[in-house]
């Protein structure tokens, strides 16, 4: 096969080529409509409703748990007394810390607070601090209760 009739059989199979898309096999493309319609039509109907679902997903509205949080034991220190955490109200006669913004116990006897500013403990029902002025009033529904390790932290004294 010479330079020519290779290039004379280039030339055909590019005219048959634009042939095709300038006047198309109208019997193949009518075969082909399903195709079309799957990925016109369907395809982003289908994508549209599952970013719904997943907007949803994501923003649907959850249940509110609360968890109410009763009175727990203080620490206990070396010599045996109760460690009652700063600006947590505790019971002194009891040794038991309540949940924040609880004024009184169950019995109905003010509780103490420790000032986080000065130390000096005042009742939980008072919102300022006779010693220093820090005003500390924690709303009972707004109080997160910060969880502590129970060990040493990790590397610290179980690493020498």
């Amino acid at each position: 096969m010479n330079l020519a009739d290779l290039i004379s059989h280039l030339w055909t199979q590019a005219l048959g080529l634009i042939a095709k898309v300038v006047s198309p096999d109208w019997g193949s493309l009518i075969g082909l409509l399903p195709l079309f319609l799957l990925i016109g039509v369907i395809g982003p109907l289908v994508t549209i409703l599952a970013l719904l679902w997943m907007y949803y997903f994501v923003r649907r509205p959850r249940t509110r748990l609360s968890f109410v949080e009763g009175p727990r034991p203080a620490l206990l220190a070396a010599d045996g007394l109760p460690i009652f955490p700063v600006g947590e109200p505790y019971d002194v006669r009891t040794g038991l810390i309540y949940p924040p913004g609880t004024s009184q116990n169950d019995a109905g006897e003010r509780l103490s607070v420790t000032c986080p500013m000065c130390a000096i403990a005042r009742f939980a029902d008072e919102t300022t601090c006779h010693n220093c002025g820090l005003v500390l009033k924690v709303d009972r529904r707004v109080a997160v209760r910060t969880l502590q390790p129970a060990g040493p932290p990790p590397g610290g004294a179980a690493a020498a």
